[in-house]
């Protein structure tokens, strides 16, 4: 369920912390303190955005984890992106069009909400929040052809062990893992499948294959990687592609 949140001020914002965010400079903290329209909470399962709705508001993932698909006619549907702390929810797809996907919270979240209209007035105020705005965008874009690349070339142990690397590595970067490499995250087999695009039966001897040869202990509410070095070498996932990125 979708509910207001009594805003945290954004000099006490936590992402200011977060070892894989770049912190705001005063000025623009103090300039996103007005610019901010509110905060809502979203528990799993709520849609933030429902594809084919034109939306009034962007979101920043203050905390919590979502994901971002495409449905078909018939049901079927393509898992494009998680979505973690710092990420922008409705930066993708033209401004003044219906969205193409669904936003769906996937683990308990806090947003800070953003009307879409006055995105010109903050790209006017402060070219430097603008120009993140499009490393944004730029940044989304190269994930996804990485997501490309695993569909089209990687095998389906390397799809689920990129997986398993990008969104770890996300979560240290964002303060949702622990020292051990394991992150906790309500992430079902099916949903997994619809990202890589594989069976549920294959999707499930993958993960079974992946756990005997101990890259990858995947299990239904938690992700371990024991040796990230060893996996990200096995998946051919390139850990400086994640550097510290900006966040609105």
């Amino acid at each position: 369920m979708q509910k207001q949140a009594k805003p945290i001020p954004c000099e006490e914002c936590g992402l200011q912390k977060c070892p894989g965010l770049r912190p705001l400079e005063p000025n623009q903290l103090q300039y996103m303190q007005e610019f901010k329209q509110g905060e809502r909470l979203s528990e799993r399962g709520d849609i933030i955005v429902a594809q084919g709705q034109v939306i009034s508001h962007l979101y920043t993932v203050y905390s919590g984890v979502l994901i971002r698909y495409r449905s078909l006619d018939d049901g079927r549907r393509q898992i494009v992106n998680f979505m973690f702390p710092g990420d922008l929810i409705g930066l993708m797809g033209a401004f003044d069009e219906p969205s193409s996907h669904t936003i769906e919270t996937l683990l308990d979240a806090r947003l800070c909400m953003f009307t879409r209209k006055s995105f010109t007035q903050l790209i006017g105020k402060h070219p430097q929040l603008g120009f993140d705005l499009t490393w944004m965008a730029a940044k989304e874009e190269a994930a996804l052809e990485e997501h490309i690349v695993s569909l089209g070339q990687r095998t389906a142990k390397e799809r689920v062990a990129y997986l398993a690397v990008w969104l770890l590595d996300r979560a240290i970067g964002t303060g949702l893992a622990d020292k051990k490499n394991v992150l906790h995250l309500p992430i079902t087999q099916a949903q997994i499948a619809d990202m890589l695009g594989l069976s549920l039966v294959h999707t499930n001897r993958t993960i079974r294959a992946l756990d005997k040869e101990d890259l990858v202990n995947w299990k239904s509410r938690e992700i371990c990687v024991p040796d990230m070095a060893r996996t990200c070498e096995y998946a051919q996932y390139d850990r400086d592609f994640e550097r510290v990125r900006p966040f609105i």
